[in-house]
């Protein structure tokens, strides 16, 4: 499994270097046709005058949970979209169960509607389906029906006036297309070391694994925000499911396996917030390893069954996109190098060569830190803190597949927003000692995690004392990682009160 995940990771690395070889002409603009819609008059805006036919009509969609601390910003962003009022309508789907956050949304949405903005405040009986259950009720609404494109955001993001200016031509010109994604950049990576790690991650997928699948089969998985798609596409591909917590992968294969192409954009950005909390990374972790595989489950024979693709295409989505990415990178991570490698040192009769135990590990990693540069120093982190969430991750991986008990457990990320960021403790002893009482007073213990640190630092005291391949400098820096991650002590702390 390590070898087919370094060949990945290879071929990735490949593609990338000869796309930045090749230059403008890999560039999306010069594989699709890209001309400015209209007059070319950036001065347009949301609540301005109005367009003509040359406009497609845009839906933009803002799903909302109690979303206190981030819905204004979202709402502004999206009304402050650069297009002719007549032809985009901005719906706000509330799903919140706090009527004072709701009352909230409700008057914002009422403020912006004042200023001449076509706002939709919508709101259902129930969540059922979640994220999903809202947007497919959305498309529902009659004013919805009349719509060509639309446009989604999560109610952390923070889309540029041109952004639809700069994504819709590529749908207006290229009839093939029904997706085209934007790339995320993060408002608070430098918040604290956690969201320093989840920048390098996040910025390998977009950079590379976005851009390959982009490139070479004009086919990846939705990221569920900062996307617009062709309403029709949508609805071919049978619309938005909620049988998985990954309704934007599963909308991205079902609509892949129709013959539709999508294209990501590298250089459209849209600004969003970075989980800070542990709590909210971990249930954001679950969700997005465990829908993947049961995804892949429920999906396996129909694309082996599809006829609209070709072998080759069908082979990257199986194997390339759902096998090694999506299934084996978690196991791998874990089962081999938390729990074999620390192993071998027990049972020295059994001796991992060199370059699976050393080589391979450091090229991958090597190769995952491209996309961020700025972060090359703090490598090591990256690797400790993957090492332990892929913990977490291996364990959803399995519930996904076996649809066990969490497999469709959907807990809304939480964002704290600059509002309540400011109002966190200040740098210095006083916030050091607020953390040690939260620490001592009833932050939950991760016992797997603990379990596993615990196991780590036996095995680095048994190489101490009986091995010879010094695997204890990484069997106690790994120790440790795992000991902090388990009982809490990473990412922002939230006062209780």
């Amino acid at each position: 499994m390590s070898v087919m995940l370094l060949a990945e990771k290879a071929y990735m690395a490949a593609v990338v270097l000869a796309t930045r070889l090749l230059g403008h002409r890999r560039r999306p603009d010069r594989r699709y046709r890209w001309e400015p819609i209209g007059d070319g008059d950036d001065d347009v805006e949301a609540g301005g005058g109005g367009g003509g036919e040359a406009y497609p009509m845009v839906l933009v969609q803002i799903p909302m949970y109690n979303e206190r601390e981030v819905y204004q910003v979202s709402i502004g962003a999206a009304c402050g979209l650069s297009w002719p009022a007549d032809r985009i309508i901005v719906q706000v789907l509330d799903d919140s169960t706090d009527p004072v956050t709701k009352e909230l949304v409700r008057g914002e949405c009422e403020r912006w509607a004042s200023k001449g903005v076509d706002v939709r405040y919508e709101v259902r009986d129930s969540r059922r389906g979640y994220k999903a259950g809202a947007l497919r009720e959305g498309m529902k609404r009659d004013y919805a029906r009349g719509c060509d494109l639309v446009a989604i955001f999560d109610a952390d993001f923070q889309p540029e006036p041109g952004f639809l200016r700069r994504a819709v031509p590529f749908l207006i010109h290229n009839p093939e297309l029904a997706l085209v994604q934007a790339r995320w950049t993060f408002v608070n990576a430098d918040e604290c070391l956690m969201t320093r790690m989840q920048e390098m991650s996040l910025d390998y997928h977009f950079t590379v694994e976005q851009e390959v699948g982009s490139s070479i089969h004009a086919f990846f998985g939705f990221n569920g925000t900062a996307g617009v798609w062709r309403i029709s596409a949508l609805n071919e591909a049978g619309g938005w499911k909620d049988r998985t917590t990954v309704e934007d992968m599963d909308l991205a294969v079902r609509a892949s396996l129709k013959g539709w192409k999508f294209v990501f954009l590298g250089d459209l950005m849209v600004k969003n917030e970075l989980p800070s909390t542990l709590k909210a990374y971990r249930y954001q972790q679950h969700r997005w390893s465990c829908g993947p595989a049961n995804l892949f489950r429920k999906m396996l024979m129909e694309i082996v069954r599809n006829k609209k693709v070709t072998l080759w295409k069908k082979i990257h989505v199986i194997y390339n996109f759902f096998l090694v990415r999506k299934i084996i990178a978690h196991i791998v991570t874990f089962v081999f190098y938390c729990i074999v490698i620390p192993a071998t040192v027990l049972v020295p009769e059994v001796e991992i060569p060199r370059w699976g135990s050393v080589y391979i590990p450091t090229i991958i990693t090597l190769l995952n830190a491209v996309g961020t540069p700025r972060s090359f120093h703090l490598i090591v982190f990256w690797v400790l803190f993957e090492n332990v969430m892929s913990l977490h991750r291996t364990k959803a991986t399995f519930i996904g597949l076996l649809e066990a008990g969490r497999v469709n457990e959907w807990v809304v990320t939480e964002k704290l927003g600059d509002a309540l960021r400011m109002k966190l403790p200040g740098k210095g002893s006083k916030k050091l000692h607020m953390r040690i009482a939260n620490l001592c007073c009833g932050i939950r213990l991760h016992i797997l995690e603990l379990g596993v640190a615990a196991y780590l630092f036996f095995c680095g005291c048994y190489d101490v004392a009986f091995g010879n391949n010094h695997y204890y400098i990484f069997l106690f820096l790994q120790s440790i990682a795992f000991f902090v991650v388990g009982v809490g002590y990473i990412g922002t702390f939230v006062p209780l009160s």
